[in-house]
């Protein structure tokens, strides 16, 4: 505290043009800092005055010597900074730090030819000994090029591609230099030049758009193409594909890449489950089958035989309007593998899903209840799976009208994966739970928490319930038209449509104009999409696109517009267009990547 009053009073002497105590009562820390808080101002000129005090005295020079550089550039006194940077060679002649900044003098006095020529034998005099001093030195006088430069020199010089990886690639990164990037990475995968996760860190730092992307994927089939024995540059591909969101080109190369190597399928198994949390059905059934044929009697097979049928009942639960023989057929061949494998703890996921199935499509809760009991009460069962029955078994009872049982299975799991994802979820149904009962408190003091969850996915889904809440409960203290709304949203959950889509048309006449319209038609378009009425749906969504009040809503309409267009309404060129608006203008929107994949499968420009 002491020292800091002395350099402000100090600074208050100079600031006001009076003779602060004389100099030796300064001691040298004090001046240093007194320079420094000039720098920091900009007032060259005070600085310079102190600064060419101190660089006198030997002991401090090294110390001294970078601000007073600095300083003698900043007021264009480019011959005392020459003569400093002499003294300073000859000072530390085998400091090449002084070289460059010879350079640096000699290219703010106007020569930079001349400084080119000095930088040029600075980078020649590169050993892998000396190269991080230049590097550094480098890299303090904006010289990015002649780091690189350095970099090489002193690689050519140790006779190995591998040495100085890392600052190439990272030097690259930093620059933007797409192309040089991509092929230092080959090169050091290709050498095992640097860990495979370390070559992924950098790419998914440094490419950040459609383009980069593209061209590391050419790279690397060309890669694979000329050695496909080359396993991790296999892997990097296949990484650069799901980094894309081409999840059926990924399958090939990491099917290939099984077979090559005799791996057991896990790589194969990863790649369908991920297939099957974006959605991507086709490519997770096309996976979870080839475990089935290539591995009948290994281990992951009966995981294969159950994810197969999950697989399908999500396309068939996604595919629009619901064919609800086909998800009669589901449950069978779910019935059909209990009755292969056995009903114990390895299949306790398997009959998890048939009594969801049953409360939610087949009208058969009595069943699924006893089916999820049945999973609740097997003493071996994964903990994961014993809490997800229970979150099952809580909507069960929820869909039968028994709400405490429901709110008692929640907080059970909640409490049983304190900060998990599934306590995470256990919580946010708890929240929902609140909402559909128009209590919005409680619901809001649940969802304050969950905005915070590690799952990106459950944050997201309470931050859109809790924005939900807010914005319609702020003026209307009462909240009626919000209380109405979340007891159609209730009627969603129990899969009753037709009569939530009734309930809906008569809140938009109870309450025009209401800060809920745009979920409203939200909504309707979602439940006349899953009836099949894709016409009404398409025109339900087109007035949220057409209403700028309506923008929070926007890129999730026009998203779902582009879907049917492409899916239901056969209309592949409206579907482009609409696609080509989202990414124009919502570029930071969630459903960016799907976009721009769809977008390449539509014009058929895919490898």
């Amino acid at each position: 505290m002491k020292r800091r009053f002395l350099v402000m009073l100090l600074i208050g002497f100079w600031c006001f043009g009076l003779s602060p105590l004389p100099s030796v009562a300064q001691s040298v820390p004090e001046q240093m800092a007194l320079a420094k808080e000039y720098l920091r101002q900009s007032e060259y000129q005070k600085a310079e005055v102190l600064l060419r005090q101190l660089v006198e005295q030997d002991v401090q020079f090294g110390l001294v010597y970078p601000d007073y550089l600095k300083t003698l550039l900043a007021l264009r006194n480019y011959k005392e900074a020459d003569k400093l940077v002499k003294r300073a060679q000859k000072k530390f002649p085998s400091v090449p730090q002084y070289d460059i900044d010879e350079g640096k003098v000699l290219q703010a006095s106007g020569n930079g030819a001349v400084a080119e020529k000095k930088w040029a034998q600075v980078v020649q005099s590169t050993t892998p000994e000396n190269v991080y001093g230049i590097a550094v030195g480098f890299q303090q006088a904006d010289q990015m090029e002649y780091v690189e430069q350095a970099y090489l020199k002193a690689r050519q010089i140790s006779g190995s591609e591998k040495t100085f990886a890392p600052q190439l690639m990272q030097l690259y990164a930093y620059q933007r230099k797409t192309e040089a990037l991509i092929e230092e990475v080959l090169r050091q995968i290709k050498n095992d030049g640097v860990p495979l996760n370390f070559a992924q860190n950098m790419l998914q730092n440094a490419l950040r758009d459609d383009a980069s992307l593209t061209l590391l994927e050419q790279k690397l089939m060309d890669a694979v193409q000329a050695n496909p024995d080359d396993t991790d540059v296999a892997e990097l591909l296949i990484w650069t594909l799901l980094q894309r969101k081409d999840f059926g080109p990924a399958l090939l190369q990491a099917r290939a890449l099984d077979r090559r190597t005799q791996g057991g399928g896990g790589r194969v198994l990863a790649l369908a489950d991920i297939s099957l949390r974006n959605k991507d059905f086709e490519t997770a059934i096309e996976g979870y089958t080839y475990l089935q044929q290539q591995y009948p009697n290994g281990d992951l097979y009966p995981v294969a035989r159950q994810r197969v049928i999950k697989a399908r009942e999500e396309q068939v639960k996604n595919t629009f309007p619901l064919n609800y023989e086909k998800i009669k057929l589901l449950a069978q061949d779910y019935e059909k593998l209990l009755q292969e494998l056995g009903r114990h703890e390895r299949t306790a996921e398997v009959l998890k899903e048939l009594g969801e199935l049953q409360a939610f499509y087949l009208d058969n809760q009595a069943q699924a209840v006893q089916n999820l009991q049945e999973v609740i009460a097997m003493p071996r069962a994964q903990p994961n799976v014993v809490a997800e029955a229970k979150l099952a078994l809580a909507d069960v009872y929820l869909l039968r009208g028994e709400p405490w049982e429901s709110t008692l299975l929640y907080s059970q799991v909640e409490k049983s994966h304190k900060e998990q994802p599934l306590g995470h979820e256990a919580k946010l149904r708890n929240a929902r739970l609140s909402y559909y009962k128009g209590d919005f408190e409680l619901a809001q003091s649940h969802l304050d928490i969950l905005k915070l969850a590690t799952s990106r996915e459950i944050a997201n889904d309470a931050l859109d319930l809790s924005l939900l809440i807010i914005d319609n409960t702020g003026l209307d203290t009462s909240a009626v038209a919000l209380k109405e709304y979340a007891a159609i949203d209730f009627l969603v959950f129990q899969h009753k449509f037709p009569e939530a889509l009734t309930a809906l048309d008569s809140l938009l006449v109870k309450h025009p104009g209401h800060s809920l319209t745009d979920e409203i038609y939200f909504r309707k378009a979602e439940l006349l999409q899953q009836t099949g009425k894709f016409e009404e749906a398409a025109q339900n969504l087109q007035k949220i696109i057409e209403n700028p009040k309506y923008d929070i809503l926007s890129d999730d309409a026009l998203f779902l517009l582009a879907q049917l267009n492409e899916e239901n309404l056969k209309q592949p060129e409206k579907a482009q267009e609409l696609y080509n608006q989202l990414l124009v203008k919502h570029p930071g929107s969630v459903f960016v990547a799907e976009a721009r994949k769809r977008l390449r499968k539509l014009r058929g420009d895919r490898v």
